[in-house]
């Protein structure tokens, strides 16, 4: 038995800028918020930072051949944007839009569309230092960041994404501080929220101008798909309402609603008074969405803390800092996985992916989705012959897709999904401690070889049908 996906389903590999480009300091780069968190001591494993990373920037062209053996239909990839603007305003550095340009021919002549994220955490230094994204301005200056590279790239670009998940911009970043700029106010996290979805919608309105109405714009989440610990409790299935509301309405309400929901701001009203919100912003944000961008990995559990048995409140996976995300949820537990999980700790639950999809399809009828992350880190270690075979990895892929083709079975328009990540890089503050890729880097040599998995999801992305069992070896092409 096989699952067989739809004609025109789209397979792809995603990677982010700062995790394998490196180059940081050349080429008139600027710095960004994860060049300052990285080089701050304690703030990443090892003191790890994104200085080489996997060296993409000078070895664009192999990786592009990697991607081509990969068969794959699109990489998604983002631009950098102290790169390509080094303070984030003002005129655009020929080397760096260069750098894209050349990239993105690549791509093209390879037969891979490019699905281009704008925004994928480096915020410019200079605009951290003036507020970052807890100060509206901001929002304005990537509105510009993005109509400027929409000028500089054109149709060379398939789908644009303006942010990818801006859950962990604000909440990891601003509020618990386990991600740059590595700080913990919850009322900024709010604050960073509200900015960042203006600035997807000033950013949207921005590139269609510039490209006209047909332009392919998009956003991708991490939506949060949470379970009471008993489901025939009530407490508990509050605390899962409540993560819903701070872990994916705060988003999905101003962006598909045109709202944020009354009991969201109920949730918060003691961290802020919303004066951030400012009349028309809704109508700014609510801009058409082709198709929105669905990030999963895992699940997590919850239950109601009471008083005489606090618990520890947890953060649902997204790392130990300071403070917790999970703004104005102070009496809602997250629980510790259960059975397998990954080397990040997270628990494999495939069927939660499931749930998501047909959710919003259900919800958001008409509304194309796509999975545009997916993947597990496991401990990778490469055999006698020099491959990992990594079949856990494999496994996760295989029973993901699965229940991808199992939701457009039920008639979800899902369009189609990107494996993270195609290349080993830089796991934020994990450093290089984490190997999430199809590829493996050495990151002594940055020797690139592909594992076992690479194999096997080239030969669903060659065919179509993905098989029951893990594929055996094959060369990958």
């Amino acid at each position: 038995m096989s699952t067989t996906f739809p004609d025109g389903f789209l397979w792809g590999a995603a990677t982010a800028a700062y995790q394998i480009e490196g180059a940081a300091h050349e080429d008139g780069r600027g710095r960004s918020i994860w060049d300052d968190f990285a080089h701050t001591p304690g703030r990443t494993r090892d003191g790890d930072t994104g200085d080489v990373a996997t060296d993409h920037y000078h070895r664009w062209r192999e990786d592009v051949a990697l991607l081509r053996e990969l068969g794959v239909g699109a990489y998604r990839l983002s631009i950098s944007w102290p790169r390509v603007q080094p303070g984030g305003r003002g005129a655009l550095n020929p080397a760096g839009v260069t750098f894209y340009t050349d990239l993105l021919d690549e791509l093209r002549a390879a037969g891979i569309a490019p699905v281009v994220t704008l925004y994928h955490w480096d915020l410019p230094s200079e605009l951290e230092a003036a507020g970052g994204w807890a100060n509206r301005e901001t929002a304005y200056a990537f509105a510009d960041y993005a109509r400027a590279m929409a000028r500089a790239l054109g149709d060379r670009v398939a789908v644009w994404t303006t942010l990818n998940e801006p859950w962990c911009t604000a909440f990891l970043g601003y509020a618990s501080g386990v991600h740059a700029p590595g700080r913990t106010d919850p009322a900024a996290a709010l604050a960073a929220a509200h900015h960042l979805t203006l600035a997807h919608g000033l950013a949207t309105a921005a590139i269609r101008e510039e490209l006209g109405e047909e332009t392919q714009v998009s956003i991708a989440l991490n939506l949060h798909v949470t379970r009471p610990a008993d489901p025939e409790n009530l407490a508990d299935l509050a605390a899962a309402h409540e993560v819903d509301l701070v872990g994916n309405h705060v988003f999905l309400g101003p962006l598909l609603d045109g709202s944020y929901p009354i009991e969201l701001r109920e949730l918060t009203r003691d961290l802020t008074d919303a004066a951030f919100i400012q009349p028309g912003d809704l109508h700014l944000i609510r801009q058409r969405i082709d198709v929105l961008g669905v990030n999963f990995y895992s699940t997590s559990y919850v239950r109601r803390r009471t008083a005489d048995a606090p618990g520890a409140a947890g953060s649902g996976g997204h790392g130990d800092g300071a403070a917790s995300p999970w703004v104005g949820l102070d009496d809602v537990e997250f629980l510790p996985p259960t059975g397998p999980t990954t080397a990040m700790g997270w628990n494999i639950e495939p069927a939660g992916l499931y749930e998501l999809l047909t959710a919003l399809d259900n919800a958001y009828e008409g509304l194309p989705l796509m999975v545009t992350e997916n993947g597990a880190a496991f401990e990778d270690v490469p055999g006698p012959d020099g491959v990992v075979h990594d079949t856990e990895r494999t496994d996760y892929l295989r029973r993901h897709i699965a229940e991808v083709g199992r939701a457009i079975a039920d008639g979800a328009d899902v369009r189609g999904y990107f494996a993270w990540s195609f290349l080993d890089n830089f796991e934020w503050a994990y450093g290089y401690a984490k190997r999430f890729g199809l590829v493996r880097v050495d990151y002594d040599t940055l020797r690139r070889t592909p594992k076992d998995s690479a194999r096997w999801y080239a030969e669903l992305a060659r065919t179509g049908r993905l098989p029951e069992t893990v594929a055996s070896e094959k060369p990958v092409g």
